[in-house]
């Protein structure tokens, strides 16, 4: 795993779904509780890949939008 995507993680606060399985997944276990739902996964592996889409997903919308300038003209072109 991701070292950042699970240092991101340990960051969030108590409670939430990344919080949750960042403490299974240096826990060793595999098996997640949260919002009254369990979740066993099959491997470590496979909580440390639902972490990072996790992570994507949270962190998509804080990206900034890049933004490209197009200048045309028609002098010149003839």
């Amino acid at each position: 795993m991701d070292p950042t995507v699970l240092a991101w993680a340990l960051a969030q606060p108590a409670g939430t779904r990344a919080a949750v399985l960042a403490a299974a997944f240096t826990g060793g276990t595999t098996r997640v509780t949260f919002d009254g739902r369990t979740v066993e996964y099959r491997s470590l592996d496979e909580l440390g890949r639902a972490l990072s889409v996790l992570h994507t997903a949270e962190n998509a919308a804080a990206r900034r939008p890049s933004v490209t300038f197009a200048s045309f003209s028609r002098e010149g072109s003839r």
